[in-house]
């Protein structure tokens, strides 16, 4: 790996080697040209997959780092803080502002480990949990639509494609981490 800088503390990385032709061109487009309107979709593709959410969070008050939180601690009820630090890879400081304020407007609720008294377990409140449905409705709806449309087996590609984007030292972490919550 080449560190490629360190922005705000941290550390990022890249391959050493990248293949300079892992997808086929377009019809009479470079391999280059067709790779950079594939990001690009993906940066429409995420405006738009968050722009239902972020108009449900103003109405809280929230951002999206609270939105973050609220789903992987709907989905992994009991998460400790350190695990949640681990999956979002964020500052402490950053998810204790956060959490504050979750637990502050009763959101989130914290309970002490049972084994390890230093653990923070997290969990939804009622009113935690309804956020966290208003907020997946619209993004499960317009997965869902793009998925029908694309066609069969699009389920099966999408998750192929947005695994293959996770960092490689990080996908058995991930796909364990889905798997546990899906089996769940």
């Amino acid at each position: 790996m080449v560190v490629i800088g360190k922005p705000m503390g941290k550390t990022r990385t890249k391959p050493e080697h990248i293949p300079e032709r892992t997808v086929p061109p377009a019809a009479g487009g470079s391999s280059a040209d067709h790779l950079t309107e594939a990001i690009e979709l993906l940066f429409f593709a995420y405006r738009d997959f968050i722009s239902d959410p972020d108009e449900i969070l103003i109405e809280y008050g929230f951002g999206r780092a609270h939105h973050r939180v609220v789903h992987f601690v709907g989905r992994h009820p009991g998460i400790t803080v350190a695990e949640l630090l681990d999956i979002l890879r964020i500052t402490k400081q950053s998810l204790a502002r956060v959490l504050k304020q979750l637990i502050d407007r009763g959101f989130i609720e914290q309970e002490t480990g049972k084994q390890d008294r230093r653990q923070r377990m997290l969990f939804l409140t009622a009113t935690g949990r309804e956020l966290d449905q208003r907020l997946a409705a619209p993004q499960r709806a317009r997965v869902a639509g793009a998925l029908a449309k694309a066609g069969p087996g699009a389920d099966s590609a999408w998750r192929a494609v947005l695994l293959a984007l996770v960092n490689e030292e990080h996908r058995p972490e991930v796909e364990s981490l889905i798997a546990k919550t899906s089996a769940g």
